[in-house]
């Protein structure tokens, strides 16, 4: 009769958890699944999902650095609106874009997609302020607040926008500003 001693049992214990992770990990390394975000079903219309866009892109613009739509915001709030809110939640967003839209055309018979930069800025500086009628007041917040963790959560807002230092890093807690112009994340 043979008797396991403790380092048998854990090399087995190893062995057996090593063969339960080769296949799902064999699965998941073959998966061919585009980077960035992706919602598991869509929810965006071809028109609503250009509003995302123009929107996005006016709160956070190409500069010097990428804007919302190269660092893939707009993926990122359908698979939000998608996949993590909830039915009533998801029918106030979808809303308040149909009023957005809908107050670019009455306003500049286009939509808000087509309008020019400074047009853009306009209905935006309105529901920012609350002068559109029905769209509910924190609305463009919302918007804003989606877009700024979508750009941040890239890689573009995290590696370009910002000045990324990994962990464990250096640390120099007087590092003047003037020499990076740029907000550190790690």
């Amino acid at each position: 009769m043979s008797f396991l001693d403790r380092r048998g049992l854990l090399a087995g214990a190893s062995a057996l958890l090593g063969v339960e992770l080769t296949a799902p990990l064999a699965r998941a390394l073959a998966a061919e699944t585009a980077p960035g975000f992706g919602a598991s079903h869509t929810v965006f219309t071809p028109e609503q999902r250009a509003l995302v866009a123009a929107v996005s892109e006016r709160i956070v613009p190409t500069t010097d650095t990428p804007g919302a739509i190269a660092a893939g915001v707009p993926a990122f709030i359908e698979m939000m609106i998608a996949d993590w809110y909830q039915t009533a939640d998801r029918q106030d967003f979808m809303d308040g874009l149909g009023i957005l839209e809908g107050y670019a055309w009455i306003q500049f018979e286009k939509p808000f997609a087509g309008l020019a930069p400074e047009e853009q800025d306009l209905v935006l500086t309105q529901a920012m302020t609350g002068r559109i009628a029905s769209l509910p007041g924190r609305f463009f917040e919302h918007c804003r607040q989606l877009v700024l963790l979508g750009y941040y959560t890239s890689e573009i807002g995290c590696k370009q926008e910002r000045v990324y230092v990994p962990v464990p890093g250096h640390y120099d807690g007087k590092y003047p500003y003037a020499e990076v112009r740029r907000v550190f994340s790690s």
